[in-house]
């Protein structure tokens, strides 16, 4: 079941963005796991060493770190004011 918001979601919503940014984190982990575990997968049935793979992997999940650092540690959801307002 979906989250259920208690008024129109909007990106200047501080909470909203918060969810926003970790469920996209979360969607970001889910195809990074589906996918390198897949490519391992195979490299284990074909007996063959691909040599990208372990840089693929390594660089993805650097990106990650950083996407969960950004997300977690940096990332100010404090309400902005507008140029117009």
């Amino acid at each position: 079941m979906p989250p259920r918001w208690p008024r129109k979601p909007t990106r200047n919503d501080p909470a909203y963005r918060r969810l926003d940014d970790r469920m996209n984190f979360a969607v970001h982990v889910g195809v990074f796991a589906a996918t390198n575990s897949g490519l391992w997968f195979f490299q284990t049935l074909r007996s063959t060493h691909w040599q990208w793979l372990i840089a693929l992997t390594l660089s993805w999940m650097g990106l990650l770190l950083i996407h969960a650092i950004y997300i977690f540690a940096i990332a100010d959801y404090q309400k902005q004011s507008t140029p117009n307002s």
